[in-house]
């Protein structure tokens, strides 16, 4: 099973909010995933981030692939428990 950390679109028509999770990359986009990792909300930018670092860093030990946008949010986002 090929791992990948995407986001999942939520939220509101133009209003979107996505959450961070880990899911098969073969599952849909908006589709089933596996773990809720963080939420992010463009409209405040990075700062609007939540991601739990440590779940993170356990699903890339396991080989788990983030998306290019989502390694740019883990790059810089702040850290919460």
């Amino acid at each position: 099973m090929a791992v990948v950390i995407r986001l999942r679109q939520e939220g509101a028509k133009g209003r979107p909010v996505f959450r961070i999770v880990a899911a098969d990359k073969r599952f849909p986009k908006e589709g089933r995933f596996l773990e809720i990792l963080g939420t992010y909300d463009p409209q405040k930018g990075i700062k609007g981030a939540t991601l739990k670092l440590d779940r993170v860093n356990a699903w890339i030990a396991q080989g788990a692939k983030p998306s290019d946008t989502v390694a740019s949010i883990i790059k810089h986002a702040p850290v919460t428990a």
